[in-house]
């Protein structure tokens, strides 16, 4: 493959991963204008003021990396209904725990900049660091390390590899690891979502007092 149609997957990936992340920027500025104090006083549980959240931001993640899924023809990407289906899956799944991270992060903390700066300093280099921009297999040992460890390593895997089921092509870092992939983010949105909630009881606390 090209260069171009192996950074195609990374750049859906960047996308979501941006639009998820700061679609929670808004708990910071509903902090300040008071409007979580009227939400933190409704009859409604924890995990109902997180999903709510959560699935605004996903929505607008996953929208946005489908409208780049339908450009895949135009980088001579051949993808069928079922293969855009498993990739739109994967993009619903990650977009759900980076959503859901960005909650559990952006409620601990009142600063606009304070959240810009930590985001940055993480999503720049986990991305970088994913495969996005070159193979695993090109990188030192350290770095290989480094780039196993990184949750979004396997985030781009179930972006890529269903673009190439079937072909001769390689698929990602990781050929064959489809089915680990989806595990890890499945084990990262179940890990996200709980830091969210129980990221809401100190405030949920102080608010009760």
């Amino acid at each position: 493959m090209n260069y171009l149609e192996y950074f195609y997957p990374g750049t859906m990936l960047l996308v979501v991963l941006f639009t998820s992340i700061f679609s929670t920027f808004s708990v910071i500025e509903d902090r300040k204008e008071g409007f979580l104090q009227a939400v933190l006083v409704a009859p409604v549980s924890r995990l109902a003021i997180v999903f709510g959240k959560v699935l605004g931001g996903t929505t607008l993640a996953v929208l946005q990396g489908v409208i780049l899924l339908f450009l895949a023809p135009l980088l001579g990407v051949r993808i069928s209904f079922s293969k855009a289906l498993v990739v739109a899956l994967g993009l619903l799944l990650l977009s759900l725990w980076l959503t859901a991270a960005g909650f559990a992060i952006a409620w601990r903390i009142s600063s606009s900049s304070g959240f810009h700066g930590i985001m940055n300093l993480l999503l720049m280099p986990m991305w970088m660091l994913s495969g996005a921009l070159f193979p695993m297999e090109g990188a030192a040992g350290w770095l290989q390390w480094v780039m196993r460890a990184n949750p979004l390593t396997y985030a781009l895997i179930l972006l890529r590899e269903p673009l190439y089921w079937g072909t001769a092509a390689p698929a990602g870092p990781f050929a064959q690891s489809w089915e680990v992939s989806l595990i890890v983010n499945l084990v990262c949105c179940v890990v996200a979502t709980v830091a969210a909630v129980r990221a809401m009881e100190p405030v949920r606390g102080v608010a009760a007092a």
